[in-house]
């Protein structure tokens, strides 16, 4: 598993398009999970989380799911634990659930790459 992390709008999808040609991607904010568990590269996974705390549906083991069912995946996805901590609690439900989520993929993942001005750092690479 490769794992792309940045801020937004920083060239994520972009540079994973370049790095990782070929690949077919899943637009995560509009994909059922089962496409996500089935793509070569899934883009913007936070947006899947969103749309699942908003339709209060459970996200609890997707991470587990996501490393059994398609660990060689190509995943982007937007940091969004900086800043203020936002008043709204979906929002702030969300934004824990999304590290969590991201902490474990990038533990299992074999390189985590982040993104900043379209530049990408390699910070994992086992």
């Amino acid at each position: 598993m490769v794992l792309i992390i940045g801020g937004a709008y920083q060239g994520k999808q972009r540079y994973a398009k370049e790095q990782y040609p070929g690949l077919v991607w899943a637009e995560a904010g509009t994909a059922s999970e089962e496409q996500l568990l089935q793509s070569g590269g899934i883009l913007d996974l936070q947006d899947y989380i969103r749309r699942q705390i908003e339709e209060q549906k459970s996200v609890s083991g997707l991470a587990e799911r996501l490393i059994r069912n398609n660990p060689d995946a190509v995943i982007t996805v937007q940091e969004v634990g900086y800043g203020v901590v936002p008043v709204d609690r979906t929002d702030r439900i969300y934004r824990e659930v999304t590290g969590r989520i991201c902490t474990c993929l990038a533990a299992y993942s074999s390189r985590v790459i982040r993104v900043i001005c379209g530049i990408g750092t390699v910070i994992k690479d086992v």
